[in-house]
């Protein structure tokens, strides 16, 4: 809502002057910040529209520091949203840019997120020192936010070159990082992250993947945080497909997939609907609502109601 009212009342002729005073563009700031909120809310289309009304902003503002900043936010939806090429194209121009004005956080965050991308798209080795550099360079400023989200991606980097000793320091600190900022936005998706690495393990770790998960979908939905909690219904539905339990896995996956109403070309959606076809169709003789075909094929459309500004609580700039 606040976010929302941001966006309404930034009148150019009145409010860009407040750049200089402020670091950046307020209505950069507002679009950025509610792209993110839109994401985790379960709004991609929405989030990344947003994402790019930022950029085109912030590229007329023709400040580099609200250039920077935006940036820094919108490539961060980006890669949520599983844009990984345009993510990647910002960080380096986040960098080469950071670089010219010696922005040594902007910088250094550009290189993080640049690691980000090759955690999530199979190169690890490029991610783990990507992100370890850039995090002392980050640090060494005083910056803590999204350090979480980071070393979520650093984990991953580290279980894919079979380094579980590092992944789990990793997934430790990021847990220690959220409970000490208070950033919560990333609870979720650390708690999700922390149940696969158990999975990815060489003697696999089923109880605690099975509570790590668990945790991530109670996180979710008590934030009524969408997409994190697709991700982790998507991770339990796999290990309970892969266990025997496939009715079990659709009927927790099918309603949460049933949700979304726009995003569908989006990686997580997709994967979604992946798994879906992999599941058995529950019997109509155990069914008491509608069949899970129905509500992946026609999700009811509902009132959105606005995006409260909690939805980034501890994301701070």
């Amino acid at each position: 809502m606040h976010l929302e009212k941001s966006v309404a009342l930034y009148d150019p002729p009145e409010h860009r002057t407040l750049t200089t005073h402020f670091g950046q563009d307020i209505l950069v700031s507002a679009l950025a910040y509610r792209s993110l909120a839109l994401w985790m809310y379960g709004r991609p289309d929405a989030a990344l529209a947003d994402a790019e009304h930022a950029l085109k902003v912030a590229r007329e503002v023709g400040q580099a520091a609200t250039l920077l900043f935006a940036l820094s936010l919108t490539g961060l939806t980006k890669i949520l949203s599983g844009n990984y090429e345009a993510a990647l194209a910002q960080s380096e121009e986040q960098v080469s840019v950071g670089a010219e004005k010696d922005a040594v956080l902007r910088k250094a965050q550009g290189k993080i997120q640049q690691g980000c991308v090759c955690s999530l798209t199979g190169k690890a080795s490029d991610a783990v020192e990507m992100i370890t550099s850039g995090l002392v360079e980050f640090r060494s400023t005083g910056a803590t936010y999204f350090v979480p989200f980071y070393l979520s991606c650093l984990a991953r980097a580290h279980a894919e070159l079979g380094q579980f000793d590092a992944a789990r320091r990793a997934i430790s600190e990021a847990t220690a990082a959220f409970e000490t900022t208070g950033e919560c936005c990333w609870e979720a998706e650390i708690h999700r992250v922390a149940g696969e690495l158990a999975l990815m393990s060489p003697s696999p770790d089923i109880a605690k993947a099975k509570a790590d998960i668990s945790r991530a979908l109670s996180v979710a939905q008590k934030q009524q945080a969408k997409s994190w909690e697709l991700r982790a219904a998507t991770s339990m539905a796999r290990l309970w497909r892969d266990r025997g339990k496939s009715l079990e896995a659709r009927k927790l996956l099918s309603p949460v997939y049933g949700w979304f109403t726009e995003g569908f070309d989006t990686l997580d959606l997709k994967g979604a609907k992946v798994l879906l076809g992999t599941l058995p169709a529950e019997g109509r003789s155990r069914s008491r609502g509608p069949s899970a075909k129905s509500l992946i094929g026609s999700a009811p459309r509902r009132h959105q109601p606005s995006v409260e500004e909690d939805s980034l609580r501890g994301v701070v700039d």
